[in-house]
């Protein structure tokens, strides 16, 4: 696996500010065309409802619906693409339709609708992929995850009618499967040649300047040192021209 940096990039922000956007505009046309679409969602147990595993994250019950669930899916996906650019669109993808099917399998009968399933899908991931990589970076931002959002995991329990806890709880799980399947996508900043593993300061560049005592070594030809740039060693030439003040008299 090539590393990845930890850089930052428009679509950091772009990419989750459209998945933002695209969810209040189909509640726009909830609202305003059609208020059908909110049927949409998952019907569990029937073949029909499988469906709603595509259709019910862009789908609220109302405002405050939408609300809730924008701004925590905005943070997290910009997290996920920021930290794991590479797999991100894969991370979305999978973990809708998982979390959606495990929903579909265990949910009891009703309409499940929201955004929920993917936000906590998205809370487990970046939560357990941090542990997972064991980097600091990585481990700070699962610290964050649990302050920010730790008393969500109440609501993976039946705890609230008209909640659907079957989804939440399938986020989660679908979060924690996901951060195994990719923890060889770790990401990681790159490392110096003498953080490497196998590193010998025989083969360093650096280190042949210095003898065994860390003194400088002064060397007549530098170019030989690097061993690559031998042919394009620069040549100065310098001439000297006489000129006698009498004869400009």
């Amino acid at each position: 696996m090539s590393q990845q940096q930890f850089r930052y990039s428009n679509s950091v922000i772009a990419y989750p500010l459209l998945l933002v956007f695209s969810i209040w505009l189909v509640f726009w046309y909830q609202v305003r065309i059609d208020s059908g679409i909110r049927n949409f969602g998952i019907h569990p147990k029937e073949v029909d409802g499988l469906l709603g595993i595509f259709t019910s994250p862009f789908l609220h019950s109302g405002i405050s619906h939408l609300y809730n669930n924008s701004i925590p899916l905005l943070i997290l996906s910009m997290a996920l693409f920021f930290f794991y650019k590479k797999i991100a669109w894969r991370v979305l993808f999978f973990g809708m339709i998982l979390s959606g099917l495990l929903t579909w399998l265990i949910a009891k009968n009703g309409n499940h609708i929201g955004a929920s399933g993917v936000i906590y899908m998205l809370v487990s991931f970046l939560f357990f992929k941090g542990i997972i990589a064991k980097y600091y970076r990585l481990i700070a931002l699962s610290l964050i995850i649990i302050f920010l959002y730790g008393s969500m995991i109440w609501y993976v329990f039946p705890i609230k009618d008209g909640m659907s806890w079957e989804g939440h709880l399938s986020g989660l799980l679908t979060g924690l499967c996901l951060a195994f399947i990719f923890r060889s996508n770790v990401a990681k900043p790159e490392k110096y040649l003498w953080e490497e593993e196998n590193y010998d300061e025989k083969d360093d560049p650096f280190m042949k300047h210095f003898d065994e005592n860390g003194n400088f070594i002064e060397f007549e030809d530098e170019y030989d040192i690097l061993g690559e740039l031998e042919d394009k060693k620069p040549q100065i030439n310098i001439n000297y021209i006489y000129k006698n003040n009498s004869e400009e008299e």
